[in-house]
């Protein structure tokens, strides 16, 4: 079923939500003011909140070193994860997890991972667990193109299609595994065509349209609801920064990026909800100025959180 007015203004709310949070932290990063490295999701909003908006209570997501906007997609607060990411005690992981271990569980967030392609297992793990409740849940996992590359991905596909897990491979082709292109690392164009050696659905979408990634995901995560197992679903889009803050990016042209950036799913998505007279034009702008204000508030509670204890050095390291 097609969303509604609201739910729409909410997905557009959530995309800028992420563009403002990022590129809050890329400023702050560059300031010297946050610690460790962060990898940033500028540009590929769409895909987390085109997949995350299909999502319920039961379902689970995994993420990946990039995993900001999964987290703000899934319904995370802006203020703990800003808080985590400056290694203060009120973030989600009370400062000790930073910006690639961010976790939320009752959210449904397993967490974000700096091992590459570490998600794929955790999700199908997930899956199981949903499918032997039988609790109509179902798991999630973004991964990269590179990612698709391991031993993981294919460990995973296989198993969950044996197993016909409710489990929906999320691919996010943004092109490059870190500085290599996909055309030097992978002697196919579609990812998805890697479906067919397990037997499962391979989708292929335009992951900077947050309308076309949506219904991809509703329908195999409908398909998964049902018994009929997963599906790995392409989303083809683009980052728009580097790697990695203070990334030289030499190995892409400045043409290629600002041609990628005439596509942005955020300008896409709200042409598009003007064209079709689901919102105006003031609508648009106060809910640009209620993130922009969210994430103003986001630093604030972040900068007055303490730093943890030396006490707390192993609390929720180990358990019995």
């Amino acid at each position: 079923m097609a969303p509604n007015k609201e739910e729409m203004l909410d997905m557009y709310r959530k995309m800028l939500l992420i563009r403002e949070f990022e590129e809050t932290v890329a400023n702050l990063f560059s300031q010297g003011q946050i610690p460790g490295f962060v990898h940033l999701y500028v540009g590929e909003e769409a895909v987390a909140v085109g997949v995350c908006s299909n999502l319920g209570d039961k379902d689970y997501i995994a993420s990946t070193h990039r995993g900001h906007g999964h987290g703000i997609a899934r319904g995370a607060s802006v203020e703990k994860m800003m808080a985590e990411i400056f290694g203060k005690i009120d973030g989600y992981c009370k400062g000790k997890g930073g910006s690639m271990h961010i976790a939320a569980v009752e959210l449904g967030f397993l967490g974000a991972n700096g091992i590459v392609g570490a998600g794929l297992p955790l999700a199908a793990g997930a899956a199981f667990a949903n499918k032997y409740l039988k609790n109509g849940g179902v798991a999630v996992c973004f991964f990269g193109d590179g990612a698709s590359n391991r031993a993981t991905f294919h460990e995973a596909l296989n198993l969950a299609s044996i197993w016909k897990l409710p489990v929906i491979f999320v691919c996010e082709n943004n092109m490059y595994g870190i500085s290599m292109s996909q055309e030097r690392h992978q002697n196919i164009n579609d990812i998805a065509d890697r479906a067919v050696a397990y037997g499962i659905p391979g989708v292929s979408v335009d992951g900077n349209d947050v309308m076309a990634v949506y219904e991809a995901a509703a329908e195999a995560i409908k398909r998964a609801r049902a018994g009929e197992g997963p599906t790995l679903i392409e989303c083809k889009t683009y980052r728009f920064r580097g790697h990695f803050e203070g990334d030289a990016c030499v190995y892409r042209s400045e043409e290629e990026v600002n041609e990628w950036k005439k596509k942005c799913p955020i300008q896409r998505f709200g042409t598009s909800l003007l064209e079709m007279n689901i919102a105006s034009r003031e609508e648009l702008d106060a809910i640009s100025a209620e993130v922009k204000e969210q994430i103003k508030n986001a630093v604030e509670f972040a900068r007055k959180s303490p730093y943890p204890d030396v006490s707390e050095l192993t609390t929720d390291v180990y358990c019995d």
